[in-house]
């Protein structure tokens, strides 16, 4: 069935803050953006929920599409929607986080990430969009 509206739309997409410990060490999972808007900077991995998904379903599909993580578990953080969060227009994220281990985080760049890579999380890099937010707020829900 067409949806036809006189106003307006946002775009909804997902956000994943995975973690792991590393050799005591807690790292997050970034990857690097092909693509505009802040392309060659790096971000957390997520995209745009499709029309015939949940959020659920999208952050999983957006991690193993962009990192090649796959049975991570998620629960869900934050909603982010101030405006102008994203170049493109009007966006709202459903930000997801979760924990693994080192057994379950080999990674591999593909779809829209030019890299993806675990970082220290007191050598975090300038973040795309307001992605450091979501990671201060998932280390303390963690307890990282």
């Amino acid at each position: 069935m067409p949806f036809t509206y006189d106003y307006p739309r946002l775009a909804l997409t997902v956000d994943a803050v995975v973690f792991r410990k590393n050799e005591g060490n807690n790292e997050v999972l970034l990857i690097r953006r092909k693509f505009y808007p802040f392309e060659g900077m790096w971000a957390l991995p997520g995209g745009f929920v499709d029309m015939e998904e949940t959020v659920e379903e999208a952050v999983v599909r957006e991690l193993e599409e962009e990192t090649g993580l796959k049975d991570v578990k998620l629960e869900q953080l934050y909603v982010f929607s101030t405006i102008g969060r994203d170049p493109r227009g009007r966006t709202v994220s459903v930000t997801f986080t979760g924990i693994t281990d080192m057994l379950n985080s080999k990674l591999y760049h593909g779809d829209d990430a030019a890299d993806a890579s675990w970082f220290p999380l007191d050598k975090i890099p300038q973040l795309a969009f307001d992605h450091i937010e979501a990671v201060e707020m998932a280390r303390k829900r963690i307890g990282f």
